[in-house]
């Protein structure tokens, strides 16, 4: 029966619906995608799930390829002025992780060795391309005993990144309601200058949903390829394209919404996310346990003091920075899904919940892929060359 791909994608659904129900009634306590992560891993270990559940669903393949197009999204999403205003994000962002990475450098290779350290400290600054660097490093240089550290600290480091992170934008989204009460609130983004945009008069072809998503996927295709023929991450080509394109009319304003395509795209991707954690295993986990915790605490600690250290000197308030430089820790859709999940839980009507959320979004957006895409690339590859 579980090969069906109808039931086995029905299945792992329902985890997310669950998670999704636990967000709501808990007001953004308990994030939707830990819940999925966590329950997708009880599932396998004890097997009420089979362990090729994914394949057999296939709707993981179809998120791997909706990444582009997703990504493209984002980047409709930030109006370029805005952008521009956003370098304090990107500082934030950084000096999380540099911080993050001193720490383990020196404490991990005092407690353990320093290959243990490297094999840690760029998966934590973001995620599977620097977890590939790092592994294929480990591989070629014998110490495939260690490959297991940075596999182990991508399928776990969203577990204390998401909730710490969540804190910190519940408190702000508060901080938000008090400014808005008192009259002080200054908002990032012209909401009216874009409602009025939007209901412009538009001719059929321009309002086609098909059309739409159609160029979204043109654009997502051209940034894949440009990934594969120059040395720049596809992500960032589908970025660019996103927030140019919707500077020259090229794309609307949150492109996929507007096709009516982004819930399955999310729900698609957040397939892919859950996939990252079918190879743990509960020994892989008891044998590098005590490495494992010191890396994910070091990591997290540090990723949140820098960016509360940074805050403070760009003058930002620290539950709007910390969030930004724990973005590390998870990046996309999860800093999507939890600016969504808060503005939602705390909003007292529709107008508040978008404020609250345009305020969120763009910065955490900044900072996910400021690290997860270049800085973790980055500090991946220099320092599996020391090693």
């Amino acid at each position: 029966m579980l090969s069906n791909p109808l039931i086995a994608t029905t299945l792992i659904f329902a985890l997310i619906a669950l998670g999704e129900w636990l967000s709501i009634i808990s007001k953004a306590r308990i994030p939707m995608l830990l819940t999925a992560m966590v329950g997708y891993l009880i599932c396998i270990w004890t097997g009420i799930f089979p362990k090729d559940i994914l394949a057999t669903s296939q709707f993981a393949a179809l998120g791997a390829m909706l990444v582009g197009p997703a990504i493209l999204h984002m980047g409709t999403m930030i109006p370029f002025s805005l952008l521009k205003t956003q370098y304090k994000a990107v500082l934030i962002s950084l000096g999380g992780i540099t911080v993050s990475g001193v720490l383990i450098l020196i404490i991990v290779t005092f407690l353990f060795d320093y290959p243990t350290a490297v094999a840690g400290i760029g998966p934590l600054s973001g995620g599977v391309v620097a977890l590939i660097i790092t592994s294929e490093k480990l591989t070629e240089i014998g110490l495939t005993s260690l490959i297991v550290i940075p596999a182990l600290i991508v399928a776990f480091q969203g577990l204390l990144g998401m909730p710490l992170a969540q804190y910190f934008l519940r408190k702000y989204a508060f901080t938000i309601q008090e400014q808005i009460d008192n009259g002080t609130f200054k908002p990032m983004e012209d909401n009216k200058h874009t409602a009025t945009k939007e209901t412009a008069v538009k001719s059929p072809i321009k309002s086609s949903m098909t059309l739409k998503l159609f160029f979204v996927f043109v654009g997502a295709a051209i940034g894949t390829a440009l990934g594969e023929v120059t040395p720049i991450h596809y992500s960032l080509w589908c970025l660019a394209f996103g927030v140019t394109g919707l500077k020259l009319g090229i794309f609307e304003h949150k492109s996929l919404e507007k096709a009516n395509s982004f819930n399955l795209t999310m729900i698609a991707i957040i397939f892919v996310v859950i996939g990252t954690m079918a190879d743990v295993s509960p020994q892989d986990v008891l044998n590098n346990l005590p490495s494992i915790i010191v890396l994910l605490l070091l990591g997290t600690l540090g990723i949140s003091l820098g960016g509360f250290i940074v805050s403070k000197l760009l003058k930002w308030h620290p539950y709007k920075g910390m969030p930004v430089a724990l973005t590390a820790l998870f990046g996309f859709p999860a800093d999507y899904i939890l600016c969504e999940e808060v503005s939602r839980s705390i909003a007292r009507n529709k107008e508040e919940e978008e404020t609250i959320f345009n305020e969120m979004l763009t910065p955490m957006l900044i900072g996910g892929f400021t690290t997860v895409t270049i800085a973790s690339v980055v500090i991946a590859g220099i320092l599996v060359q020391t090693l």
